[in-house]
């Protein structure tokens, strides 16, 4: 589902992608509306289901989590739904895609060190033939979405 959205509303999101604790009466003052307005058009956002909740971003090395790894995984057969039901119990996984092509699953995870990566990857390969990318380094994190022109 396709929602128009307007220029004010989408100069509000960007402050909310940016700080989701900014004061309505900050984002007023920066878009040129009362704290009330400001207060309106997100509550109308998230009735709409265009801002869909706002959460704490935690770093995943600080937390004692000192290895990142994108692991795609192409399932077995008869293996995908049984795999569907478990990676959701994974607290190692961050982030999950059933995607086209020749894997049907990427992983984005977040493991303590590569032994916590090789017990990890160990679980999974009962459900399929799995290609682990170790993550150097972040070149983009959590980009606000912009309005699309043109």
């Amino acid at each position: 589902m396709h929602t128009k959205i307007d220029s004010l509303n989408w100069k509000i999101l960007r402050l909310l992608q940016e700080n989701a604790r900014e004061s309505f009466a900050n984002i007023g003052r920066t878009v040129g509306l009362t704290a009330p307005a400001v207060a309106e058009r997100v509550k109308k956002m998230e009735d709409m289901g265009i801002i869909m909740g706002y959460r704490a971003l935690v770093s995943h090395a600080v937390t004692g989590h000192q290895l990142k790894a994108i692991i795609t995984l192409r399932a077995f057969m008869g293996k995908l739904k049984p795999f569907l039901a478990l990676v959701k119990e994974l607290d190692e996984v961050v982030n999950c895609y059933r995607i086209t092509g020749n894997e049907n699953i990427v992983m984005e995870v977040v493991l303590k060190d590569q032994f916590h990566l090789e017990r990890f990857i160990d679980k999974l390969i009962q459900y399929g033939e799995t290609r682990t990318h170790i993550v150097l380094s972040q070149i983009i994190n959590n980009a606000p979405i912009h309005e699309v022109r043109g």
